[in-house]
């Protein structure tokens, strides 16, 4: 396993030869939180001026099984557009440099990813934009965006059940033991499909608080980790942002920023689709489903895989533990006939 230091040289080696000049790494620290990538914020200087950059890295265990170039290809497919990312600049596959394939982005100069402590006037500013660029995201065509390149384009009638057999399996391959909420939960999704979406598009796979930056009095800068982006139902990134996981202390807010209605109408107006509620409560549960997945996953890979991240252990116990709760609260007796069908 590389030191720090170790990969403060290497880096400024790659950077050196990419660049055709010297390059010297001022600072290099590692950013914690993440569970997908290893990810380091570098300051560096060369005969082109100084900048800021972050590196991602594959780690030896993931918390989500992601493709590093599905990732990479979705910022250099989305830069060009209206929706805030990074500059993608290199895809490194060889792992003769850092022992492991790595990427470089332009770091964002500014903003802030926590929520919690912001103002009503704040939470409303970002919240407002939070869904207006999910609604944008929503309107664009994936396929003009080159997205048919990086991942498969569902058939529209096949989006629901496709995304719920990938997580069904996800929790039969990693469940280290019986997960009867999680079953209650396919069996009732199975059983009430909802219909084709009205338009494909690209789904983050991951848009919720925590996962964007922004100025506290401005704008949002940067929507981040794209690692589960791929082509289907928009209405399932609405779904994940509205999960109640996200608002964990704010119940009335949706990510901690807005009343669920009203985050709903926004998007909608930007989108230019529209939300029915019954289809839509397909997607809530399956929301929660797929969040239980990725818990259950983590907590596989800390008992079973190479790393023992504190971060896999956190989210396999105390995550896995709050997405039941919200999937008994969707699958109650109390719920049964305001969802439909059996269980």
């Amino acid at each position: 396993m590389l030191s720090l230091e170790d990969i403060q040289q290497r880096l400024a080696a790659y950077l050196s030869q990419q660049w055709q000049t010297p390059v010297e790494v001022q600072s290099i620290k590692q950013v914690f939180g993440g569970a997908s990538r290893d990810t380091y914020r570098l300051r560096v200087t060369s005969s082109l001026g100084e900048r800021g950059l972050i590196v991602r890295c594959d780690p030896s265990s993931s918390l989500i099984d992601t493709e590093r170039a599905l990732e990479y290809g979705a910022y250099l497919a989305i830069y060009p557009t209206a929706i805030p990312v990074p500059e993608a600049l290199y895809l490194e596959n060889d792992p003769v440099w850092l022992e492991q394939p790595f990427s470089i982005m332009a770091e964002i100069d500014s903003g802030i990813s926590a929520v919690a402590d912001l103002t009503a006037a704040q939470r409303a500013n970002i919240g407002q934009q939070k869904w207006h660029i999910l609604g944008r995201l929503a309107a664009l065509d994936p396929v003009e965006l080159g997205f048919d390149k990086l991942t498969a384009v569902p058939v529209p009638m096949n989006c629901a059940s496709e995304q719920l057999a990938y997580w069904a399996k996800v929790i039969a391959d990693d469940a280290m033991h019986p997960q009867p909420i999680a079953a209650a939960a396919i069996r009732w999704l199975r059983r009430n499909l909802p219909p084709p979406p009205q338009k494909l598009a690209v789904v983050h796979g991951d848009y919720r608080s925590g996962n964007f930056l922004f100025e506290p009095d401005g704008a949002i800068t940067a929507i981040l980790d794209w690692e589960m982006c791929h082509i289907g139902d928009p209405l399932e990134d609405l779904a994940w942002s509205l999960d109640p996981l996200w608002c964990w202390e704010s119940p009335a807010l949706a990510g901690r920023l807005l009343p669920p209605s009203e985050a709903i109408a926004i998007w909608e107006k930007s989108s230019g689709l529209s939300v029915d509620p019954q289809h839509f409560k397909w997607w809530r549960i399956f929301a929660s489903l797929k969040g239980l997945a990725i818990w259950i996953s983590s907590t596989e890979n800390f008992q079973n895989g190479e790393s023992q991240a504190s971060i896999l252990a956190l989210a396999g116990w105390m995550m896995t533990d709050r997405q039941n709760r919200i999937l008994l609260d969707y699958l109650s007796v109390h719920s049964k006939h305001e969802f439909g069908g059996d269980l």
